[in-house]
């Protein structure tokens, strides 16, 4: 497998740390607010880079922390008149609704920042003692210019991430591209004891802390947004590499923003949906299969249209399978494995083999369904239909797609004049199978006609 490298700017041949073993850290939310559709997209494309990177056979150890102490946080808890723990708990809550709602699998650890003070503590000890870090009226920072290779991630030389900086004329930084490890109390703020003064930890020290503490001082992969890259990442490596004297992270993978209507989504601009806006209107998987329905580094646009799009070509996936189970109920027994089954696995497998390439790995898929809709027209029999069934549950499974079926059973009265049509039709008394028809449409039943037999369906 290739992954584009942010840090080389090259796809680079994914070669693990530990044979057949990846590991791999993907910045969580800052819990104060609901996720919104931004949020969605690495949820779900990474969420996709792991069933993919298992079902090839990799052990994957996957970890996506919550960020549970920061401003955003704070400030709503003032607004609210709670604590911040009390904020943290219910959007860490509201979190797990939509992304269970978008079928996004638990990471094998969701480690919290306020868990991790310890560790967070002493990596900056260790920075402090090396001459990376120095305190200053009550708060640590980090010598950015210290280290040598710092811009390596976002590729700009220092000179134009320095032109960036703000400073203010009192700021007791020692230069304005220093950033801050540990922020001294402020009255009504949360805060811990430390060597330095009480006080809580700076956002870019947590992950470091937290992919230390639970994937070791050198990990597979990184993960997150293009937001991301300046300055979060860019920090991470520097206090981890300093820290640590070896490499922080192998790749980095970025997924880029989402637009909405051809524009940046912004709460200014009055076009910024949260996943429950979105989903109470057009439901989850909708949301997931457009997260993933492009190459996840170029941009997304949102709009109704293209949501309405997705649903239905969820429609023509729900389709097929159901079409597979109703085709079962009368196949003859026999039958074999159909090539197309292996040569669409492969197609599936080259995509996303190049750089997770969700977009032709959908293609296969829904090249797939046009075999199989064929090989039932054709009669498949059985065991070309459980063999179908198998890919078809297979490569959806990797996308995280078709999670939403239903087994659905009618009353006996609806079964008796279902029964009743069929025997009418047999007996070529077309007018009471028309009758029958009609009622059953009035019932909210309706039904098709097929070789395979009678199919119905929910109006």
């Amino acid at each position: 497998m290739k992954i584009f490298n942010t840090l080389t700017r090259n796809k680079d041949e994914l070669v693990p740390i530990t044979p057949g073993e990846v590991k791999i850290y993907a910045c969580g939310p800052t819990v104060y607010n609901y996720i919104h559709i931004g949020n969605a997209r690495p949820l779900c494309v990474f969420d996709v880079l792991r069933r993919y990177l298992e079902w090839r056979g990799y052990k994957v150890t996957f970890v996506q922390n919550f960020t549970d102490i920061d401003d955003k946080l704070i400030k709503k808890a003032n607004e609210e008149g709670i604590t911040v723990p009390e904020v943290a708990e219910r959007f860490i809550k509201e979190f797990w609704v939509d992304a269970k709602g978008l079928n996004v699998r638990e990471a094998t650890v969701h480690p919290r920042a306020t868990e991790n003070i310890d560790e967070i503590q002493r990596i900056i000890s260790e920075l402090v003692e090396k001459g990376y870090a120095y305190t200053a009226g009550g708060d640590v920072y980090f010598r950015s210019k210290k280290f040598d290779e710092y811009g390596k991630l976002s590729h700009q030389p220092l000179e134009d991430l320095e032109a960036g900086a703000r400073i203010a004329t009192d700021d007791i930084k020692e230069d304005p591209m220093d950033f801050c490890l540990w922020k001294g109390a402020k009255p009504g703020e949360p805060y811990w004891a430390s060597p330095w003064g009480d006080g809580r930890p700076g956002w870019h020290i947590e992950c470091s802390a937290m992919a230390e503490k639970y994937l070791g001082k050198t990990i597979d992969i990184h993960c997150g947004g293009l937001d991301l890259i300046f300055p979060h990442h860019e920090n991470e490596i520097a206090q981890s590499e300093c820290a640590n004297g070896c490499d922080f992270a192998h790749y980095w993978m970025h997924n880029g923003f989402i637009n909405v209507d051809n524009h940046k989504m912004s709460k200014s601009l009055g076009n910024f949906f949260t996943v429950r806006d979105v989903a109470e209107k057009y439901g989850y998987e909708p949301i997931r299969y457009l997260m993933i329905s492009s190459q996840y580094r170029g941009p997304i646009n949102y709009s109704v249209d293209i949501i309405e799009q997705g649903k239905n070509a969820l429609e023509r996936l729900y389709t097929c399978r159901n079409n597979i189970d109703f085709a079962l109920q009368s196949a003859a027994e026999g039958g074999e494995i159909p090539a197309f089954i292996e040569e669409r696995k492969q197609e599936f497998i080259t995509a996303m083999d190049d750089d997770l390439n969700t977009a032709d790995a959908l293609a296969a898929v829904f090249t797939l369904v046009r075999d199989i809709n064929t090989a039932i027209a054709n009669g498949a029999a059985r065991d070309t239909l459980n063999a179908c069934a198998a890919a078809f549950d297979e490569l959806t499974g990797v996308l995280g797609l078709v999670y939403n079926r239903k087994t659905e059973t009618l009353d006996s009265e609806i079964e008796e004049l279902i029964a009743k049509r069929t025997e009418a039709r047999k007996a070529r008394d077309f007018k009471t199978a028309d009758e029958i028809r009609d009622k059953l449409k009035e019932m909210g039943i309706i039904l098709e006609d097929t070789p395979q037999g009678v199919k119905w369906t929910r109006a």
